[in-house]
């Protein structure tokens, strides 16, 4: 496969070794402390930036403070990660993430934090911060790409917030750059990591549901161009850069929040031009669950055949080349996945694991039947990953696929006509305007 020659390219390998030691080092580590078994003997020195022996804390910066950026604070502080800086264009989610972080790791270890987390509105000056082993990103979708590329040239690991991308050409460039990069790249699809969902996967990956026919997810709906009305532009933000390379959208407290302590999720997951509507938002978990459960992490359909109404929110037909046929559908249960096969039936959400007939939940695997990637804890995975350099239960590709089926189910709502794609290629065949809408032009802004 050719590599990305685009604009976000990363520099050439022999310029990253020169300027990031720790990249020269990688086949070092891999071909001879690793086959030793010797790696949690080797000093942070030896390894160089960019590796973390096990013996060592990994130190960890945020870019995006949002709602989200709460909890994945909290699931790295518990799994003894030393969060050192902090960057967003709200001051007021600055100043609240610094005294999050330091109240958490006071109630989980029980002492204050000896050094105070760096705050920067630039992060790509907090990037530059040698001691940063990882990134974790949870800025709104359509910075996801810039905050992954520039986190990639700085030599660090990344954390992103699902869906990967905000659309399919930037999500293949980031599969590259990562690539590229010897880096780790962990998705927060973090259902990978929830056992129900690994035994339902498993149950259908080896057969016990007989041959699936078809499978209906419930997530929300697809993306709609922009339509809040305007308000005054808080003075503690740089809007400017929080539209970043989406358009210059008028502001709107629901968009984005001065605060964190609001009620409600912030309504940027909504709209085409920063998300991919609650479509994409849920659909990187249970698309998600349908490719893992398939074995489809490294394609995706082949048909998309949306509803006869203009107007409809639910309805869109997926076709895998196996003839499985994937429906956007609401089955009555909340956000979820329904998998029908010629043996039997399973629902599975956060909330409900059931098959018909009921003992099948409950079999046990054979010890010849296939065993997925085990994971107990998303982050920690991520973290080990880290150490390892062994890959993450949801890497680049796989992240980058069932974000693709999001796009691809916003592409043929928007469009309202059958579409035909090559997973392969990544392409529509035969249709234009459909191709031009697996990408964006972005904003330039300063």
């Amino acid at each position: 496969m050719k590599r990305d020659k685009g604009k976000a390219k990363l520099m050439k390998k022999s310029e990253l070794n020169k300027k990031n030691p720790g990249n020269g080092r990688r086949k070092f580590i891999r071909g001879t402390a690793l086959a030793l078994g010797a790696v949690s003997l080797v000093p942070r020195h030896v390894l160089g930036r960019g590796f973390v022996a096990p013996s060592d804390k990994v130190n960890l910066a945020f870019i995006g403070l949002g709602k989200q950026s709460r909890g994945l604070a909290v699931n790295l502080i518990k799994n003894n990660a030393e969060i050192i800086a902090c960057s967003d264009v709200w001051t007021t989610k600055n100043e609240w993430f610094k005294d999050h972080v330091a109240k958490t790791h006071g109630e989980i270890w029980g002492t204050a934090r000896k050094n105070g987390v760096q705050s920067f509105h630039n992060y790509l000056e907090m990037l530059e911060l040698e001691a940063i082993d990882g990134v974790v990103i949870a800025s709104p979708d359509h910075w996801h790409a810039r905050h992954v590329m520039d986190s990639l040239r700085a030599d660090k690991d990344v954390y992103c917030e699902k869906p990967l991308s905000h659309n399919i050409v930037e999500g293949r460039k980031m599969v590259k750059a990562v690539n590229k990069a010897q880096a780790v790249l962990q998705v927060g699809s973090m259902q990978r990591s929830w056992e129900n969902f690994r035994r339902a996967c498993e149950l259908v990956r080896n057969g016990y549901l007989g041959t699936i026919q078809k499978v209906e997810v419930n997530v929300g709906d697809p993306a709609r161009p922009y339509d809040l009305k305007g308000e005054d532009i808080p003075a503690e933000v740089n809007w400017n850069h929080w539209c970043g390379p989406a358009p210059l959208l008028a502001y709107n407290h629901r968009l984005s929040p001065a605060s964190n302590d609001v009620k409600f999720w912030p309504d940027w997951r909504l709209f085409q031009e920063t998300g991919g509507g609650i479509l994409s938002d849920w659909g990187a978990h249970m698309f998600d669950i349908v490719q893992w459960a398939l074995g489809t992490d490294h394609t995706g359909p082949v048909e998309l055949l949306p509803p006869s109404d203009a107007g409809a929110v639910r309805g869109l037909k997926m076709y895998y080349a196996n003839g499985i046929e994937v429906e956007h559908k609401d089955f009555g249960r909340g956000w979820g996945v329904r998998f029908f096969g010629s043996e039997g039936k399973m629902d599975i959400s956060r909330s409900y694991f059931e098959t018909t007939p009921e003992a099948l939940a409950k079999t046990p695997l054979s010890g010849t039947d296939v065993n997925l990637y085990k994971s107990i804890n998303h982050t920690l995975n991520w973290l080990e990953s880290m150490r390892s350099r062994k890959k993450p239960i949801c890497d680049v590709e796989t992240g980058h696929r069932s974000a693709t089926i999001c796009h691809l189910a916003n592409i043929a709502y928007r469009l309202n006509r059958r579409l035909e794609w090559d997973p392969q290629k990544e392409k529509f065949i035969k249709d234009g305007e459909a191709n031009k809408l697996r990408s964006r032009k972005d904003r330039k802004f300063a």
